[in-house]
């Protein structure tokens, strides 16, 4: 009961503390979604018509430009920033791992409301990682922790201490611990959003010159980066776009391009109030930025909208997207999955080393690169059930320009995408194909280090000279290969779905129980939403295989 107490009397404070700096929570309020589930944002009243539910000025997130204003950590982050040491996400997760350690910060009702522990990997105890082998995943987040902690002992810590000695604010703390790094690291992941800033905002003294204010030198932190790889857009908005993927190798950079000074500058960062909006797969509400606060009577404001205010019940959460991922993104970044996700997917790789070791390596590096082929490819679920559109089937159907080669009768079915299929093509090339491909494209532009030859004559000259068949032969290998590692790791879909039912049957005995374990619920949640995981990824490379075999089957009876 204590515990209680304790959470709701920080609510309290937070809720006063959102108050006192301009929040207005029009018709909602952040309450406890329930035992072990943390907070949300729930409606408290019915909606007005315009259905604006939460405003919060932007002088309240926390940014770059915020942490380079504060008095005591910007002038040395501003240092650092001009000399390129860091970037922009760094500055935020370093001023949350000094303010949560600060006993007088003005952030400490927000930050002592914020997650103390988190459902990703990067929190596994070892044997809840064990979980994860086999998957890339496991690989992800093992050279991730380790990259975290090296950055932590080479950089975090001396700057923390000293960004601490030098504020006289700070009285009897305790040690910095990679822990706290970690969790500032966790919290950014987690709940930070792209925002679409004024210009004038971020560049308040001169519109022209954006290069003089070190506050959106966006780059990446390279020690943050593991070795995955994925294409993501959308994020905790429903419907404004952010690229919060560390795991998965993409740059995230500010969109100024343009000099003018109405136009919109997109800053990462953390809003107070909404960033406790949780996931849903049906939203009921987007985010949006009210610059001259035209809808909300508050300029340069970010407010949360009701995507149908008049249908919306009192005391309903009110969930957010955070975009189309699949469960091996949200189980890093976010610490959750989805049981039965639409959004789900399968990474396949060829691995880099393999290729630069291979007989003709420079030459095949050479065609991949004018082919912009993709060594690593991701495959959406949905692709088992679309297959292809019809103006990528007619793309598709172009290659056999040269008139020798028939286009394949299962081409209009084949669910990969033409960039790995590009790249496998390649990859099993022998030297009379390559010096067949090389030929055609002579006949037709000049040489082809004369950079003349287009993508698409370049893919077309490969297909003519090789085929499908010992790319799709490879397709059908690693497919095999990852379904190998997979269940020699963790046995097989069947087995998964065994220790699944149960976990349930385990959680209907604890819920049952008056002095259930929480910590032991704890630990349950976590390697369930690792089985869910690997399961899904065992489910999916099946379901490709029977494509890849299929296709190489077809394949092979026209070759005859």
């Amino acid at each position: 009961m204590g515990a209680n107490h304790e959470s709701e009397a920080k609510l309290q404070l937070l809720l006063q503390w959102l108050q006192v700096n301009g929040v207005e929570l029009r018709c909602c309020t952040i309450k406890s979604c329930g035992p072990n589930k943390g907070f949300g944002v729930f409606t408290s009243c019915a909606p007005t018509e315009d259905g604006v539910a939460l405003v919060v000025p932007l002088d309240l997130s926390i940014t770059p430009m915020r942490v380079l204003q504060d008095p005591y950590t910007g002038p040395r982050c501003r240092a650092m920033l001009e000399e390129g040491d860091v970037d922009d996400r760094f500055l935020i997760i370093l001023f949350l791992t000094v303010e949560r350690l600060r006993p007088n910060s003005s952030w400490k009702p927000y930050l002592d409301m914020l997650p103390t522990t988190f459902g990703n990997p990067l929190w596994f105890t070892e044997d809840e990682l064990a979980e994860l082998k086999g998957t890339t995943l496991y690989r992800a987040s093992v050279l991730q922790r380790k990259n975290l902690q090296a950055l932590y002992d080479d950089k975090v810590k001396v700057l923390v201490d000293e960004l601490l000695r030098g504020d006289e604010r700070s009285e009897s703390l305790r040690d910095v611990q990679f822990e706290d790094f970690l969790w500032a690291y966790s919290i950014f992941w987690t709940r930070a959003l792209n925002i679409p800033f004024p210009r004038s905002y971020v560049f308040p003294e001169s519109f022209g010159d954006q290069s003089n204010n070190p506050a959106c030198h966006t780059g990446h932190c390279g020690a943050f980066k593991a070795e995955m790889a994925g294409e993501t857009t959308d994020d905790r908005s429903g419907g404004t776009c952010r690229d919060n993927s560390i795991l998965f190798g993409k740059e995230n950079s500010a969109d100024t391009s343009s000099s003018k000074a109405g136009e919109t500058v997109w800053v990462e960062g953390l809003v107070p109030g909404i960033d406790f909006c949780n996931h849903g797969l049906k939203p009921a509400a987007t985010w949006d930025v009210d610059q001259m606060g035209s809808l909300t009577g508050i300029p340069s404001s970010m407010y949360l909208l009701l995507a149908d205010p008049v249908s919306m019940e009192i005391d309903k959460e009110i969930c957010i997207s955070y975009g189309n991922k699949g469960n091996e993104e949200l189980l890093y970044l976010y610490g959750f999955i989805i049981d039965i996700n639409p959004s789900d997917y399968l990474m396949v790789h060829y691995p880099l080393e393999l290729l630069k070791n291979s007989p003709l390596s420079e030459s095949k590096e050479k065609l991949l690169e004018l082919q912009k082929a993709e060594l690593r490819c991701l495959l959406p679920r949905s692709l088992l059930d679309t297959g292809y559109h019809k103006d990528e089937v007619s793309e598709r159907s172009s290659f056999s320009w040269s008139g020798q080669r028939k286009v394949p009768s299962y081409l209009h079915k084949l669910v990969f995408p033409q960039e790995f299929m590009a790249a496998l093509r390649t990859i099993k090339m022998q030297d009379h194909e390559i010096k067949k491909a090389t030929s055609l494209l002579a006949e037709l532009v000049g040489s082809i280090d004369e950079g003349q030859a287009s993508e698409a004559d370049v893919r077309a000259a490969v297909w003519e000279s090789c085929g499908d068949y010992a790319a799709l032969e490879l397709l059908v290998d690693l497919l095999r290969a990852k379904m190998m590692e997979l269940e020699e790791s963790s046995g097989t879909v069947e087995n998964d779905s065994k220790l699944l039912e149960d976990f349930h049957n385990l959680e209907l005995e604890e819920h049952m129980r008056e002095n259930s374990s929480t910590e032991r619920k704890g630990m349950t949640r976590n390697i369930k939403s690792c089985i869910v995981y690997r399961r899904g990824q065992k489910q999916l490379t099946s379901l490709f295989l029977k494509e890849a075999e299929q296709a190489l089957e077809l394949c092979a009876n026209e070759q005859e």
